[in-house]
């Protein structure tokens, strides 16, 4: 095999773990959406099958099957959680990070460059790049860190038209490293089955749904959970179709 197809075939490769990588983050986070969304009723339905009991006949044999009916089918639902849910996002529960001392516009340039293979290339769409942190360190998971930049760069190059420009600004803010993303939202260009896309059309629909306070696309669990990792915060505006829109990646520059 020749250089330049060992070269195509790497590029292939890495391409395919940052899919899965977020796939996989995407998952963990839908799960633990679940297994949250769920408690709250359940632990509610918990509460009132104990005020119910207090205020029905204790003579009353069905009255007591039902209670016990509703109480069994918590503690059924409460255990389904913990062996279904809670387990299975456990790889990711805890992020292990491998730190360095590694200068940002590394990772940066890492995450540009794949973004342009992923899909920037393929839909036309020009990057302003802001930048007055080209000489400074971070120390934290450049690989991990790349990765979030990269799915950032990915959804707003998925969310917005063919050719429209998107920003990718980078500075420093209160000892911390801010990267933010802009970008013009299109659902069209996310549903849009014709064009390039890179993430899987369950994820491009749900982040056009409408969000809750604080709540994210689904799509962009990764960087939050980077983020989150470093000490840091991720954080999503509010998505308008045809409205300016942003990601913004924030971590300390020195480890915590």
């Amino acid at each position: 095999m020749s250089t330049f197809s060992h070269a195509v075939a790497a590029s292939d490769e890495r391409l395919a773990h940052l899919r899965a990588e977020v796939a996989l983050f995407m998952r963990d986070h839908v799960l633990s959406l679940v297994s949250h969304d769920l408690r709250s009723p359940l632990n509610a339905i918990h509460s009132w099958a104990y005020v119910l009991e207090r205020k029905l006949d204790a003579t009353d044999a069905s009255a007591q099957r039902a209670l016990a009916g509703i109480r069994s089918g918590v503690e059924q639902q409460v255990k389904l959680l913990e062996d279904a849910v809670d387990k299975t996002r456990a790889e990711t529960k805890s992020l292990p990070l491998a730190r360095e001392s590694f200068p940002i516009s590394a990772a940066v340039e890492r995450a540009l460059a794949d973004a342009r293979l992923a899909i920037v290339e393929a839909r036309g769409t020009p990057i302003e790049i802001q930048s007055s942190v080209d000489a400074q360190w971070c120390d934290g998971d450049r690989e991990r860190l790349a990765q979030a930049i990269w799915t950032m760069l990915v959804f707003a190059t998925e969310a917005s038209a063919p050719g429209a420009a998107i920003t990718l600004a980078s500075s420093l803010e209160n000892a911390s490293w801010r990267v933010e993303v802009g970008y013009t939202a299109s659902f069209a260009a996310l549903s849009d089955a014709e064009l390039p896309h890179a993430m899987e059309p369950f994820a491009r629909s749900q982040a056009m749904q409408p969000r809750e306070a604080g709540r994210i696309a689904w799509a962009l669990a990764l960087p939050q959970r980077v983020a989150a990792a470093h000490g840091g915060a991720f954080e999503q505006s509010v998505t308008v179709d045809g409205e300016r829109a942003s990601l913004v990646l924030r971590v300390p520059l020195t480890a915590r």
